[in-house]
Protein backbone atom coordinates (compact mmCIF):
# COMPACT_ATOMS: atom_id res chain seq x y z
CA UNK A 1 0.00 0.00 0.00
CA UNK A 2 2.89 2.41 0.48
CA UNK A 3 3.17 3.02 -3.23
CA UNK A 4 -0.36 3.31 -3.39
CA UNK A 5 -0.20 6.16 -0.98
CA UNK A 6 2.94 7.60 -2.76
CA UNK A 7 1.23 7.46 -6.60
CA UNK A 8 -2.24 8.48 -5.16
CA UNK A 9 -3.66 12.32 -6.06
CA UNK A 10 -4.03 14.87 -3.23
CA UNK A 11 -6.81 14.35 -1.07
CA UNK A 12 -8.17 17.67 -2.45
CA UNK A 13 -8.14 16.87 -5.52
CA UNK A 14 -10.23 13.66 -4.43
CA UNK A 15 -12.62 15.63 -2.96
CA UNK A 16 -12.64 18.15 -5.20
CA UNK A 17 -13.34 15.83 -8.25
CA UNK A 18 -16.33 14.26 -5.83
CA UNK A 19 -18.06 17.68 -5.65
CA UNK A 20 -17.81 18.18 -9.41
CA UNK A 21 -19.66 14.50 -10.28
CA UNK A 22 -22.24 15.26 -7.59
CA UNK A 23 -22.54 18.83 -9.62
CA UNK A 24 -22.65 17.38 -13.41
CA UNK A 25 -23.98 13.97 -12.91
CA UNK A 26 -26.00 13.84 -9.78
CA UNK A 27 -25.39 12.33 -6.18
CA UNK A 28 -26.76 9.14 -7.88
CA UNK A 29 -23.75 8.44 -10.21
CA UNK A 30 -20.56 9.03 -7.28
CA UNK A 31 -20.06 5.53 -6.67
CA UNK A 32 -16.43 4.67 -5.49
CA UNK A 33 -15.16 2.76 -8.99
CA UNK A 34 -16.51 6.16 -10.83
CA UNK A 35 -14.58 8.61 -8.69
CA UNK A 36 -11.86 6.28 -9.06
CA UNK A 37 -11.65 6.24 -12.83
CA UNK A 38 -12.19 10.48 -12.45
CA UNK A 39 -9.09 10.85 -10.27
CA UNK A 40 -7.00 7.38 -11.75
CA UNK A 41 -7.16 5.08 -8.37
CA UNK A 42 -9.28 2.09 -8.13
CA UNK A 43 -12.12 1.36 -5.86
CA UNK A 44 -10.21 -0.39 -3.72
CA UNK A 45 -7.57 2.61 -3.04
CA UNK A 46 -10.62 4.77 -2.56
CA UNK A 47 -11.96 2.67 0.44
CA UNK A 48 -8.40 2.77 1.89
CA UNK A 49 -8.47 6.49 2.04
CA UNK A 50 -11.80 7.23 2.94
CA UNK A 51 -13.04 3.67 4.55
CA UNK A 52 -16.48 4.39 3.15
CA UNK A 53 -18.41 6.19 1.14
CA UNK A 54 -20.23 7.84 3.96
CA UNK A 55 -16.60 8.40 4.95
CA UNK A 56 -16.05 9.92 1.91
CA UNK A 57 -19.41 12.27 1.61
CA UNK A 58 -18.05 13.73 4.40
CA UNK A 59 -15.14 14.47 4.17
CA UNK A 60 -16.57 15.90 0.35
CA UNK A 61 -18.76 18.23 2.59
CA UNK A 62 -16.31 18.98 5.19
CA UNK A 63 -14.05 20.13 2.35
CA UNK A 64 -16.85 22.51 0.75
CA UNK A 65 -17.68 24.00 3.79
CA UNK A 66 -14.01 24.98 4.10
CA UNK A 67 -14.19 26.56 1.27
CA UNK A 68 -17.75 28.46 1.96
CA UNK A 69 -16.40 29.26 5.91
CA UNK A 70 -13.54 30.92 3.97
CA UNK A 71 -15.99 32.91 1.75
CA UNK A 72 -18.50 33.66 4.66
CA UNK A 73 -15.06 34.85 6.46
CA UNK A 74 -14.93 37.10 3.74
CA UNK A 75 -18.29 38.78 3.51
CA UNK A 76 -18.96 38.98 7.44
CA UNK A 77 -15.86 41.08 8.16
CA UNK A 78 -15.82 43.72 4.87
CA UNK A 79 -17.42 47.12 5.23
CA UNK A 80 -20.55 47.90 5.43
CA UNK A 81 -23.42 47.40 7.61
CA UNK A 82 -24.73 44.33 9.53
CA UNK A 83 -27.50 44.45 7.81
CA UNK A 84 -25.91 44.54 4.44
CA UNK A 85 -23.60 41.53 5.58
CA UNK A 86 -26.69 39.62 6.94
CA UNK A 87 -28.16 40.11 3.68
CA UNK A 88 -24.87 38.54 2.27
CA UNK A 89 -24.94 35.83 4.73
CA UNK A 90 -28.38 34.41 3.60
CA UNK A 91 -27.61 35.01 -0.07
CA UNK A 92 -24.61 32.64 0.84
CA UNK A 93 -26.68 29.87 2.67
CA UNK A 94 -29.61 29.70 0.15
CA UNK A 95 -29.34 27.13 -2.92
CA UNK A 96 -28.70 28.70 -6.01
CA UNK A 97 -31.29 26.40 -7.43
CA UNK A 98 -32.78 22.92 -7.88
CA UNK A 99 -29.66 20.22 -7.31
CA UNK A 100 -27.25 22.76 -5.90
CA UNK A 101 -24.75 20.39 -5.45
CA UNK A 102 -23.95 21.29 -1.84
CA UNK A 103 -27.23 20.82 -0.39
CA UNK A 104 -27.66 17.72 -2.78
CA UNK A 105 -24.69 16.71 -0.42
CA UNK A 106 -25.87 17.73 2.43
CA UNK A 107 -29.17 16.51 2.61
CA UNK A 108 -27.31 13.10 1.40
CA UNK A 109 -24.82 13.46 4.92
CA UNK A 110 -28.27 14.59 6.90
CA UNK A 111 -29.81 11.47 5.61
CA UNK A 112 -27.06 9.27 6.00
CA UNK A 113 -26.42 10.86 10.00
CA UNK A 114 -29.59 8.09 11.53
CA UNK A 115 -27.33 5.83 11.51
CA UNK A 116 -23.58 7.55 11.70
CA UNK A 117 -21.28 7.14 14.38
CA UNK A 118 -21.28 9.42 17.16
CA UNK A 119 -17.89 10.80 15.51
CA UNK A 120 -19.62 11.96 12.15
CA UNK A 121 -22.41 13.12 13.97
CA UNK A 122 -20.12 15.35 15.69
CA UNK A 123 -18.17 16.80 12.51
CA UNK A 124 -21.21 17.75 11.86
CA UNK A 125 -22.25 19.57 14.86
CA UNK A 126 -19.27 21.41 14.10
CA UNK A 127 -20.15 22.38 10.20
CA UNK A 128 -23.37 23.50 11.69
CA UNK A 129 -21.87 25.07 14.77
CA UNK A 130 -19.77 27.44 12.64
CA UNK A 131 -22.44 28.99 10.36
CA UNK A 132 -24.36 29.78 14.03
CA UNK A 133 -21.29 31.51 15.74
CA UNK A 134 -20.88 33.24 12.69
CA UNK A 135 -24.85 34.22 12.55
CA UNK A 136 -25.37 34.97 16.40
CA UNK A 137 -21.88 37.23 16.30
CA UNK A 138 -23.70 39.42 13.52
CA UNK A 139 -26.56 39.85 15.03
CA UNK A 140 -24.89 40.65 18.15
CA UNK A 141 -23.09 43.45 16.56
CA UNK A 142 -26.16 44.98 14.31
CA UNK A 143 -28.32 44.93 17.86
CA UNK A 144 -25.10 46.87 20.06
CA UNK A 145 -25.10 49.22 16.33
CA UNK A 146 -28.97 49.83 16.62
CA UNK A 147 -29.40 48.36 13.37
CA UNK A 148 -31.38 45.09 14.66
CA UNK A 149 -34.32 45.26 17.55
CA UNK A 150 -32.93 43.92 21.23
CA UNK A 151 -33.37 40.05 20.65
CA UNK A 152 -31.44 37.26 22.22
CA UNK A 153 -28.81 37.01 19.45
CA UNK A 154 -28.40 32.90 20.03
CA UNK A 155 -32.38 31.92 20.27
CA UNK A 156 -33.02 34.02 16.66
CA UNK A 157 -30.42 33.07 14.86
CA UNK A 158 -31.21 28.98 16.16
CA UNK A 159 -35.25 30.61 14.57
CA UNK A 160 -33.37 31.93 11.58
CA UNK A 161 -31.18 29.09 10.45
CA UNK A 162 -33.88 26.71 11.05
CA UNK A 163 -36.17 29.02 8.13
CA UNK A 164 -33.33 28.95 6.32
CA UNK A 165 -33.07 25.14 5.97
CA UNK A 166 -36.74 24.49 5.96
CA UNK A 167 -36.71 26.94 2.82
CA UNK A 168 -33.48 25.83 1.15
CA UNK A 169 -34.94 21.91 1.56
CA UNK A 170 -37.38 23.18 -1.10
CA UNK A 171 -35.23 25.12 -3.14
CA UNK A 172 -32.48 22.49 -3.58
CA UNK A 173 -35.14 19.45 -3.80
CA UNK A 174 -37.02 21.74 -6.74
CA UNK A 175 -40.69 22.13 -4.63
CA UNK A 176 -42.88 23.26 -6.86
CA UNK A 177 -44.03 27.15 -6.26
CA UNK A 178 -40.84 27.78 -3.99
CA UNK A 179 -37.95 29.22 -6.01
CA UNK A 180 -34.81 30.89 -4.48
CA UNK A 181 -36.20 34.36 -5.42
CA UNK A 182 -39.11 33.67 -3.40
CA UNK A 183 -37.76 32.19 -0.51
CA UNK A 184 -35.06 35.17 -0.31
CA UNK A 185 -38.60 37.48 -0.30
CA UNK A 186 -39.44 35.65 2.42
CA UNK A 187 -36.70 35.82 4.54
CA UNK A 188 -36.41 39.09 3.96
CA UNK A 189 -39.66 39.55 5.51
CA UNK A 190 -39.39 37.54 8.51
CA UNK A 191 -35.97 39.50 9.50
CA UNK A 192 -38.32 42.93 8.91
CA UNK A 193 -40.87 42.05 11.47
CA UNK A 194 -38.02 40.40 13.56
CA UNK A 195 -35.17 42.74 13.54
CA UNK A 196 -37.03 45.95 12.26
CA UNK A 197 -34.78 45.83 8.98
CA UNK A 198 -36.67 47.96 6.72
CA UNK A 199 -34.77 49.70 4.55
Amino acid sequence: MAGARKNAPPRERVLAAAMEMIAERGLEKLTMAALGREVGMSSGHLLYYFRSKDELLLQTLEWSEGRLGAERGRLLTRAGTARERLDAFVDLYVPDGHRDPHWTLWLEVWNRSQNAPDEARDRQVAIEGAWHRDLVALLAEGISHGEFRAVDPDRFAARLRALLDGFSIHVAIGLRGTDREHVLGHVREFLAENLGTDR
